[in-house]
This record gives structure tokens, sequence and C-alpha cells, in this order.
């Protein structure tokens, strides 16, 4: 590989060109599919209610604001025109609002429709507000209790593109300018597709951008030569190209976590390419070749940092035992990129090296005395003090303890969110004023024989509409018993306290024929063809997702204990619900990898060194800064989630690479006939610096993500960041502890 080196570089600058063409084809995506567990019956019942009903989140909602009260002329006939040019926006099916809809009342002459609000008739504005109060059924949904701002609600086309989505947006946006309606807020698919996706873009672009300031400066600190930190970014920044242009020939979409790539590229590279480095550059200082320089190099950090890599890999690959194919995705192609970096800095990163003269690459204090003086100090320490070390690593253990065990789950939606976006501002709008965004599905199956319109059902469905109206996190319930109690009003001269299923069976039948003519195509959007399944929709505050565990296990509870199972069967459904149902046990898988990860790098390292007393060490010293990550989600309140959950594998499997190191380069001194103890002291000596070069670059890399829009990505960067520093006094303290305990 040395003798070729000039066809090296062509060939990977040749790599790198063709890449960088593929690029135009990288995709992101804010599918919610992939973070479904796949296999999970539930998910199934799902899919087949969708294929039925059609997706619950195929809305746009857009509250328009009149500051001082909806009930103004001007803003009305605005209001109202824009409701009906919102129907000719591209990608919308049906347009909705309190000026466009009407209740319904029985004459002698048939039917007729009477204005929620007499836009022309301003006289009538009180009356109407009133009734919109005593009745209840439109506030939080199409009016709020302030009465300050009014909802269109628009069906769209299921399962809109980013591109579709800012179509549609960007339409809107027009039409709200036509008609001077300034202050709105929207909610729905497309604005949060529109959102995340652009999010996902600005993040990529400013962790890549960050991350090289960043290592650029790190490595201008501790080299001072423009050749070394050329070369160095030269490796890593192709390494990330190339890795691009594998997920690209892979056909995988940029998610939520695409933001990490860029800096998991380069800090995995700058630790590899410091490594080798720091060893090319002392064997140059000693007199020797280019060549034979790095021929030494090779020799002596190739190994442990392919297994390093490997161990990283593994903890990433981890990941794989998750239920979520976003999970799991996030997980290869992160061992993907790590593995490909590995390999383009030891073989383009040496090529390069030994193109250059020694004279632009070294330096007159290339020793770094003061690091070497440091580190002599903690052997000494770490010698002298060993009970101690064990014994405080204990204390911190069990206070560690304690935070893990107040770690909670209660997560919010919400955090997910851009921070200080007008997405964010707009979710919180409907979550104060409205009835929140997060939709909730009921199915209703009706069972022996019987059909959904049929009376019994109907009551059954109306005592758990009922049993849902008791839980303030849920509101806006809808379904088809709405048809029937306009119905029954409209047959009582509109009076709200009809609004309500008829008293009898007799009454009832009369009616049958009343609702299908008055809901028309409406019915079908709850009611499937035969008539044996329909739905109820109903929308739910984001108060957290334990939170809504609970209630979902409290309505489980009624329908089991109250509903007359014999004629319907209720089960409940949607998206929402699946993410909030499923997230523990998504966690658990994801946690339960790591534990299997954690073995297999731990058995690997005995396999290696030949010694399994190599795997309690390994494990012992590199479990305590999982523990630390544990204990600062529960002392800090941080609620786990299955995106934040990520952050163990990701500190494993990096955290786990200086104990390779430190290990590796003890066994060498061993074998070159060295005591312990100077062993010990070689090994701090040259591979202690590195270690702590390479955690202050972790450290400051992952730092960069303090500075991220999206919460999930700041907590992993804030996490990830102290844990490596706490991994890296571990290493220090505890490692040479139980190397001269047990080896």
């Amino acid at each position: 590989m040395i003798g070729y080196k000039k066809i090296v570089v062509l060939g990977f600058a040749l790599l790198a060109l063709a890449a960088v063409f593929s690029l135009s084809g990288l995709k992101f995506s804010f599918d919610l599919q992939p973070f479904f567990p796949e296999g999970d019956e539930e998910l199934e019942f799902y899919q087949d209610f969708v294929s039925e009903f059609g997706t619950d989140d195929s809305y746009l909602f857009i509250a328009i604001e009149n500051r001082s009260t909806v009930f103004d002329n001007g803003f009305l006939e605005r209001f109202h025109q824009f409701s009906l040019d919102a129907k000719t926006l591209p990608f919308v099916n049906r347009s909705e609002s309190l000026t466009t809809l009407s209740y319904p009342l029985k004459t002698s002459f048939g039917y007729m429709g009477l204005p929620i609000i007499h836009r022309e008739d301003t006289t009538a504005y009180k009356e109407d507000w009133r009734r919109i109060q005593e009745e209840n059924i439109f506030v939080n949904s199409l009016i709020d209790t302030q009465a300050t701002s009014l909802v269109v609600v628009l069906e769209t086309d299921e399962n809109l593109d980013y591109s579709q989505s800012k179509e549609l947006l960007g339409g809107m946006e027009v039409l709200l300018a036509k008609h001077h309606l300034d202050t709105y807020h929207v909610l729905g698919r497309a604005p949060f597709y529109k959102a995340i996706v652009e999010l996902q873009k600005s993040e990529l672009i400013f962790t890549t951008i960050a991350s090289s300031v960043l290592v650029i400066l790190m490595l201008f600190l501790i080299y001072r030569k423009a050749a070394i930190i050329g070369i160095a970014f030269t490796s890593i920044g192709i390494s990330l190209v190339l890795f691009l242009g594998v997920v690209v020939l892979m056909g995988k979409e940029l998610t939520a976590l695409s933001a990490f790539y860029p800096i998991l590229i380069l800090i995995v590279g700058v630790s590899d390419v410091i490594h080798l480095m720091d060893k090319y550059l002392k064997e140059l200082d000693s007199g020797k070749s280019n060549t034979s320089a790095m021929v030494v190099a090779l020799k002596g950090v190739g190994v442990p940092t392919f297994l390093t890599s490997m161990t990283t890999a593994l903890g990433f690959l981890s990941l794989l035992t998750s239920k979520l194919e976003g999970i799991r995705d996030f997980g290869l192609i992160s061992a993907i990129g790590v593995m490909v970096t590995f390999v383009t800095v030891m073989v383009l990163g040496s090529a390069l090296l030994v193109l250059v003269n020694k004279r632009y690459l070294l330096r007159d204090n290339v020793g770094f005395s003061w690091s070497s003086g440091k580190l002599t100090q903690i052997q000494k320490f770490t010698g002298n003090h060993g009970r101690a070390i064990i014994v405080g690593s204990l204390i911190f253990g069990l206070v560690c303890l304690v935070g893990v065990f107040n770690i909670n789950t209660n997560y919010r939606f919400y955090k997910s969110l851009p921070k200080n976006s007008r997405i964010a501002s707009d979710f919180q709008y409907f979550q104060t004023n409205y009835a929140g965004s997060r939709p909730l599905e009921v199915a209703v199956i009706a069972k022996n024989n019987h059909v959904v319109s049929d009376y019994n059902v109907l009551k059954e469905m109306d005592k758990l509409e009922m049993r849902l109206q008791k839980e303030p996190a849920i509101k806006s319930i809808q379904s088809v018993t709405t048809f029937y109690k306009f119905a029954n009003k409209a047959n009582h001269l509109n009076k709200s306290s009809y609004y309500s299923l008829p008293a009898t069976k007799e009454e009832f039948d009369l009616l049958t024929n009343d609702v299908q003519k008055l809901s028309r195509k409406r019915y079908s959007r709850f009611v499937n063809e035969d008539g044996s399944k329909a739905r109820i929709t109903a929308r739910v505050l984001d108060v957290g997702s334990d939170s809504l565990v609970h209630i979902y296990k409290g309505i489980n509870h009624f329908i089991d204990n109250e509903i007359d199972t014999t004629k319907v069967a209720f089960s409940l459904t949607g998206k929402g619900y699946l993410l909030d149902t499923n997230a523990n046990d998504v966690r658990n898988s994801i946690l339960q990898g790591l534990l299997a990860a954690i073995f297999l790098v731990g058995l690997l390292m005995a396999f290696i060194f030949r010694n399994f007393k190599v795997l309690f060490i390994s494990v012992t010293v590199n479990i305590f800064p999982l523990m630390f990550c544990g204990a600062l989600l529960g002392f800090l309140e941080i609620p786990l989630e299955a995106t934040i959950s990520i952050v163990f594998a990701l500190v494993f499997g990096i955290s786990v690479d200086d104990t390779i190191h430190f290990l590796s380069k003890y066994k060498i001194c061993l074998a070159e006939g060295l005591s312990k103890e100077r062993a010990l002291g070689k090994t701090f000596s040259e591979t202690g610096r590195a270690l702590v070069i390479t955690t202050l670059i972790l450290f400051f890399g992952f730092a960069v993500m303090l500075f991220s829009n999206s919460e999930p990505s700041l907590i992993i960067g804030l996490l990830a960041a102290v844990t490596l520093l706490s991994a890296l006094v571990f290493d220090l303290l505890l490692l040479p502890v139980l190397i001269r305990k047990y080896l």
C-alpha cells in the first residue's frame, strides 16, 4: 500500500469525486412509519384500519386570529371567503369552518340549514356566541374559548411528501395574504413535514461546518503544522463524502438523527488520525525515513485502531435489536460510517503522510512535555491511591444508581420540534387554545351480526365517548353518533338539550334515513362500506407519553368492564397511540441490545488478549460512564425516549476505544520485556497523550450539538460530551488500578 501511495491518493480522489456527484440523490424524510415496531399486532391492526378509513394525519388546521373578537363583520367576510377559496389549494379535498357549516333544522318542507354564525347580521353575533358556548360542540375545535380565533380545517391527500407540503403551504400563505388575514397558526402533517425536513438539512449543514472548524482549530492547537492539518482534514473530509455516497447508494433517506453523522465521522476520523499521526511523528522524530516510520506506525496502532473501530461499530450494531426500522437504520448506517472512516484514514491518511517531506510535519517540541509530566503524575497517583480510587468509584456508582432510578419516560412531542421556530409556536398555540394536534383513533367493530348503525351499538359508542370526554387531555371527539345527535336536535327545533341520541329505538328508527341525507359523504369518513366497522376520532393534548399511557389504560379498563362486548368491540389505535404505548418496549430493546454489545465487546477483548480477566476489566471501566449518563438523565429530569436512548450505544461504542488503546499499548510494552509498572509508565506517556487529545476533540465535537435547534440532538450532544469526559477519567484512574490488581 505504501509503495503505491500515489495510486492510492488518485483512487480515493476519483471515489470522492463520484460520491460528490451522487449527493444530489440524498433524500430527507419525516416519515413516522419506520419508527413503529415491526411485527407488532397493534401496528398490523392499525395498518388494516388505515386501509379502510385512511390515515389520521391528512389534515391541515389553520387558526386565524382577530385579537379583539372574531365576531366582526369585516373579519368574518374575509375568513369565510378564505374558507371557500381554500378548496382550490393543491392537494386539498375538503374545507370546513364555522362559516361554511350550518345547523340542520327539520321543517314541514324538509330540512334546511341554519347558519352557525350569521355573518351578515351583526345583531345576531351575541346570540350566536351564546349558543356556541352553550352547546360546546365546536369550542376548542373550530373556535377558541375567548372567541379570538376561528379554525379552517382542510382535508388533504394522504402522505404528502416534502415538496407537496411546501407547495400546499406556499399556496395557503398566498391565499391568506390575498384576504388580509395576517395573524394565523397552522398545524398538521404538511407544516410538520416541512419544518422537520428543513431542520434536518440545516442541522446537517451546521454540524458539518461547525465540527470541521472545530477539528481544524484543535489540530492547529495540537500540531501547529499546516501540512498535518491539511492531511487530517482531507482524510476525514473524504471519509464524510464517501460515507454520504454510500448512504445514497443504499437508497436510505436521512431522518431526524442525520445531524449526528457528520459529527460521528469527524470524531471517529480524528481519533483514528491522531493515533496514527502521533505514532508516525514519533518514529519520524527518532530519525526513521517516511516509509520506515509509517511501517512501524501501522504495526503499532493499526490493530488497536481496527479493534476500536470494530467495537464502536458493534456499539451501533447493537441498535439492530430495536423493533424500529428507523433506529436499526441509524445503527447500521453509523456502523458503516465508522468502518468507511477507518479504511479511509488508515489507507489514504498514511499515503498522504508518506508523500509529505518530514520537515513540513515535525516540530521542535513534538514531545509535548507538559502532557508527559501530568500523565506521569496521574500514573503515580493511581499507584499510591489504588484503594481510594476503587472505593471512590463504588461510591460514584451508587450515587449514579440513585439518578438512574429517577429516570422518567414522560416524553412530550413538543420537545422534538425546532426551538424558537414557527412550528413550535403554532404547536403551543393549538395546545393552549384548542384540542392539541395528536390524533387518537378508536376502532369500532360490530359483533354477532350487528352493524355499527344499530341503535344498541351506537349507545355503546356514545357511552365510550362520554368516558373519553371526562379526560381533560382528550378533546374534539367525533363519530357517526354526531350525525344522529344533530338529526335528533334538528327534529326538536334545534334545541341544544336534544343534542343526544334519541331516547327510544322507535325515535331512532325514524331518523335513520334522515341521517344518510344529512351526512352525505361525511358518513363514509366514519363508517366502512358494509357497516361492520366505524371510527371514533379525537385529538389529544401533548401531556407526556407516560401520562397518555396511563389515560389509555383507564379507557381500556372502562371498555373491558363497562361495554357490552357481545355487540361491539373497541380498540384504541392511531399513530400517536402506537408511538406512546410502544415507547417503553422500544427503549428496552435498545438497552437490551446495548447489554449484548457490552458482553460481545468484552468477550472479543478477552479473546484477543487471551485473558478473561480483560473482560471483567473492560466492562467494569466502561460501565461507570454509562451509569453516569443514566444518572444525568435522572438528576436533570430529562425524559428518556427512543431517540435519546441511542446515546448509550453511542457513548459505549466510542468510550471503549480508549480502553482498547490503553490495554493494547500495555500488552506491547509487556511483550518488550518491561515490568508491569514501567509498562504502565510508557503506556501513560505515549498512549495516554493520544487519549487526552482525542477525548478533548470528542468533547468539543459533541458540544457543537449544544447549539442545535433540536432538543433531542442538544440533549444527546450534552450527554455524550460529558459522559466521554468521565470515560477518560475512569480510563486514566480506575483502569491502571485494575491492571495492577488483576493482570
